[in-house]
């Protein structure tokens, strides 16, 4: 059963702007699923609009089997939503929070006594109690936060930017906890991130947006498929030399699109061996200074980068 599905949804403002444009993807139930985009690409209005805030201008969602625009009040009670700011009140302790929460989505108190007690200790909270909730580090926030809003056990749990500013312990800490109410409460979670590493490392599917559209949509190992055999990479001695040869080999025409990862020029190209010949010759005529050259596999950053930058090019290319 699929917990999402979106079919062609079209999202136009009255200032004309068109947030979505025809948009498509479908959730497993069951599954951890990202949602990735470039700023602009219409990821916050989609969430706004699977969280019952705003309603599409054309299209069809259905949540759950049951269709979104004809039973909002239903949707609401299957859902929750943590937004990139913590919405915990910071006057109430953090049982105080929970419970607050639990009346919120009119669990009993019984229910709520037990499933409080659960998720405190499921999201390593317990030690946390007698402090002041004002006294907690932004990642033991967000985890209260995530807590509070499965203290409903929703169906779907939907997370805008969970990890965003948090140092590299509590990222791999909260990536723990989400792994955790995928796989002990069977919760579907919708994720947005910047990180594509989080996305790497915790979803079973993710879907990459731009202008409004999807572009791509599939596993990680799927994803890294549509550009397998086609990327470069040049090691240079220093990052410097990397920003330096980086513009100018952007004005070669055997190269799709560039990123720079440290000291290092990844391209894509659309024949990696023909390409591997030219590169490598292009470098040496106009004498520049560079450790290694050679075919590498893609991340989800590079699949990321390329079909962003493709679907903008072919965007240009209509607008001529």
């Amino acid at each position: 059963m699929l917990a999402i599905e979106v079919d062609k949804i079209v999202k136009q403002y009255k200032n004309g702007v068109k947030a979505l444009d025809g948009l498509s993807l479908q959730v497993k139930k069951g599954e951890i699923f990202s949602l990735l985009g470039p700023n602009g690409a219409g990821k916050s209005s989609l969430i706004n609009i699977l969280t019952t805030f705003y309603k599409p201008t054309s299209g069809k969602i259905n949540i759950l089997g049951k269709d979104l625009c004809k039973e909002p009040a239903w949707v609401r009670t299957q859902i929750a939503c943590v937004a990139q700011r913590v919405s915990i009140d910071e006057h109430l302790s953090l049982m105080e929070n929970m419970t607050f929460q639990s009346r919120m989505y009119r669990v009993d108190k019984y229910t709520a006594k037990k499933r409080i007690k659960e998720l405190i200790d499921s999201f390593q909270l317990l030690s946390y109690l007698r402090y002041p909730t004002s006294s907690y580090s932004g990642g033991v926030k967000r985890r209260l936060d995530i807590a509070m809003n499965m203290v409903s056990l929703p169906k779907i749990l939907f997370l805008d930017e969970p990890t965003v500013g948090m140092d590299a312990v509590s990222r791999n800490r909260m990536w723990e906890m989400l792994l955790k109410i995928r796989d002990e409460y069977n919760t579907t979670i919708f994720l947005t991130t910047h990180y594509l590493e989080e996305a790497d490392q915790l979803s079973d599917n993710i879907c990459i947006m731009n202008n409004g559209k999807e572009i791509a949509q599939g596993t990680s190992s799927s994803l890294r498929n549509i550009i397998r055999q086609n990327m470069i990479r040049v090691v240079l001695p220093n990052a410097i030399k990397a920003k330096k040869y980086k513009k100018m080999i952007d004005n070669t025409d055997f190269i799709k699109w560039s990123n720079i990862k440290e000291n290092s020029i990844v391209v894509g190209v659309a024949n990696s061996r023909k390409s591997l010949t030219l590169i490598n010759k292009w470098m040496i005529d106009n004498n520049m200074e560079f450790i290694s050259i050679g075919i590498v596999e893609p991340t989800l950053e590079d699949v990321f980068v390329s079909l962003v930058n493709s679907d903008r090019n072919r965007g240009e290319g209509l607008v001529c």
